[in-house]
């Protein structure tokens, strides 16, 4: 599935790459801009994904053969790496690839005793992000940014005593977030993502699903790419 998203990453890691001065200055002599138009970024990023699973939990206890027991304790949430990459088409909007990979435990108590479901869930999310520069903030100014993004995903379960349970289905996020950029070309950034995604557990006749969306909650570091400088026309065209 992922040899999908290869082609549209290639082009936007290509064309922030092409985007370089071929000069190539020293970046402590580079001068940082206002201006996002052509400037391209990879940003990399960990963090914790907080997600109620309340609704999984009550189909769960609420069947007959389970009113009766205790309920386990309830996770909420599991670790989180996210890529980014990205290319500002002019000063306010820039289009990016996000690819995510989640995964957690969710813990049952079932009448042959305590079990524990491990899932994972993976994929690519493109969207838009509107941004603007604050210059007067921080070393080299700060980059707040809102976008949307949705994409396929791919989410998988596994219960003790049964293969693993694989779905396709689609991921939608809200985004928002900042960049610190503390030289030209290095920053750090801090982004939220409202993040919607299921996957199933079981067979379909459990009419089961666990929810791996949630809050997203992320912090890494951004590596910019510099926009190619305009150059004047040559004589006598």
């Amino acid at each position: 599935m992922l040899r999908r998203f290869l082609p549209p990453l290639a082009l936007l890691i290509a064309a922030p790459a092409l985007a370089q001065d071929p000069s190539g200055p020293d970046e402590e002599y580079e001068e940082v801009s206002t201006s996002l138009d052509g400037v391209g970024r990879i940003s990399i990023q960990g963090g914790w994904r907080y997600t109620s699973n309340e609704t999984f939990y009550t189909n769960w206890y609420g069947r007959d053969e389970n009113k009766d027991l205790e309920r386990a304790q309830e996770s909420t949430g599991g670790p989180l790496a996210v890529g980014s990459f990205a290319y500002a088409i002019n000063d306010l909007v820039e289009l990016g690839i996000d690819l995510f990979f989640t995964g957690g435990r969710l813990h049952l108590n079932t009448p042959d005793g305590e079990q524990t479901i491990n899932t994972l869930s993976y994929g690519a999310a493109v969207g838009l992000r509107f941004q603007t520069v604050l210059p007067e903030v921080g070393p080299q100014g700060l980059v707040p940014f809102a976008g949307i993004l949705t994409g396929p995903a791919l989410t998988s379960s596994k219960r003790p005593g049964e293969s693993i349970k694989e779905g396709t289905t689609q991921v939608w996020m809200g985004s928002l977030g900042a960049t610190l950029r503390l030289s030209p070309r290095w920053g750090v950034t801090g982004e939220y993502r409202l993040a919607f995604l299921r996957g199933p557990v079981g067979p379909p006749e459990n009419k089961l699903t666990f929810n791996t969306g949630g809050s997203w909650f992320t912090l890494g570091v951004t590596y910019s790419f510099p926009p190619e400088p305009s150059r004047p026309l040559p004589s006598g065209l």
